[in-house]
């Protein structure tokens, strides 16, 4: 083989065979949406691929879809077939005539939403983010809640602005009370902030009156993305009293444009941090098979690194999320999506959010070229990007998720 073939990609690159993600992507020569699968420096047509090589009537059904969410919802038996014939596809020899005209160079796509989102639902489950912004608005008070270390806090997003990686973001306007003012103003927001997280993509439905148990969590979520849930803390600190975030969090939430499946992280599964209290049994996780993932992100800001929050530091895990989800009787539906909220470390350059790297204003961030930022400007630009350990020593690359802020309108 050469350096030109499409199939030879090396064992530890980001997008190899132990990766495969998912995403929905155009062509210039050809605008029909289709099921894309990130290889190497190509993306392979899945359901061209499948017709080629003569896949069964129902896996060609799948991959001829315009969105991942017939896939999504066909359940992890038909999640582990795909992933089998497509590895066979693009390893074995007596793919290779019939799958090679269906591998279209990355820098031809254009990648678009990969699923078509049904509820959006966005968690705080980080220990050390949660710890940090209570200490920035409740100093004389405990940094969490009461109820944070017994489960996982949540609020229910708007499904419909969650877009895709690249898609620009215009600063918000609406209220906010300004410190020392006794009563709100009206405008665009003077505290944009970003939130970096992993959004967990649900696949498989369940019934309303049903609870999913933690054990059954991977039989219903099929894989992760990138996403930024951009916040506008002024608006959102004057609004969620007495209720959650509304208008601070429903402008813009976007995700990276490749759905990494669960099957390609294996290898960076690990055990959340001890808990302290104890947790009910229907989130007691002390026993079960580790729902914690080891993944390294990292934040930019206009071309710098600001941040490498680490996810393996979660308190609450994404098991743990679809099981008190549904403890109530709520349904699942594929293509929900689960945020797991802003991750952050303990130390200031992994935290995963401006408010906290800033201290919410008081200790700006300075940027390698010199300027300064609490909150983000008109035509700055936010990349989150991260990556996993795969097997023997490769790596599973989670891709990006990109915006640029745009003003007020």
């Amino acid at each position: 083989m050469t350096a030109a073939d499409p199939f030879d990609v090396p064992h530890d690159a980001p997008f190899g065979v132990h990766n495969l993600p998912y995403g929905v992507v155009t062509t210039a020569g050809d605008p029909r949406r289709r099921l894309g699968i990130r290889f190497g420096e190509h993306v392979l047509d899945a359901g061209a691929a499948a017709a080629a090589t003569g896949a069964p009537v129902d896996l060609l059904a799948l991959l001829a879809a315009p969105s991942l969410n017939p896939l999504l919802a066909a359940g992890r038996p038909a999640w582990s077939r795909v992933r089998a014939a497509v590895t066979a596809w693009l390893t074995e020899e007596r793919y290779r005539a019939a799958v090679a005209p269906c591998l279209v160079p990355f820098a031809d796509v254009v990648a678009h939403l990969p699923f078509d989102v049904a509820d959006y639902t966005d968690f705080y489950a980080s220990e050390h983010h949660a710890s940090n912004v209570g200490r920035i608005f409740r100093p004389d008070s405990a940094a969490l809640p009461p109820n944070w270390k017994h489960l996982p806090i949540g609020y229910h997003g708007r499904a419909g602005t969650v877009v895709v990686s690249g898609t620009d973001v215009v600063r918000p306007c609406g209220q906010r009370r300004d410190p020392g003012e006794q009563a709100p103003s009206y405008g665009p927001s003077v505290r944009l902030d970003i939130e970096a997280e992993v959004g967990f993509v649900v696949g498989s439905p369940s019934a309303q009156g049903d609870r999913v148990a933690l054990a059954d969590a991977d039989d219903h979520v099929f894989g992760l993305c990138l996403l930024n849930d951009w916040s506008a803390r002024d608006i959102q600190a004057w609004e969620y009293v007495p209720l959650g975030p509304m208008l601070g969090k429903s402008f813009a939430t976007s995700v990276s444009a490749w759905v990494v499946p669960l099957d390609a992280l294996g290898h960076a599964r690990t055990s959340p941090p001890p808990r302290d209290p104890a947790l009910l049994p229907y989130l007691d996780d002390s026993a079960a098979r580790p729902s914690g993932l080891d993944l390294a992100l990292e934040v930019g800001l206009n071309g710098h690194v600001v941040s490498r929050p680490p996810f393996a530091t979660m308190y609450w895990t994404y098991a743990q999320m679809v099981a008190h989800l549904t403890v109530n009787g709520a349904s699942l539906r594929a293509g929900d999506l689960l945020g797991s909220g802003t991750v952050s470390g303990p130390e200031r350059d992994t935290r995963g959010a401006l408010i906290e790297l800033s201290w919410n204003g008081e200790e700006p961030l300075r940027l390698p070229d010199g300027t300064e930022r609490s909150y983000l400007q008109d035509g700055d630009e936010v990349v989150i990007s991260g990556s996993a350990t795969g097997p023997n020593g490769s790596r599973i690359g989670l891709g990006e998720v990109r915006g640029l802020v745009r003003p007020s309108r």
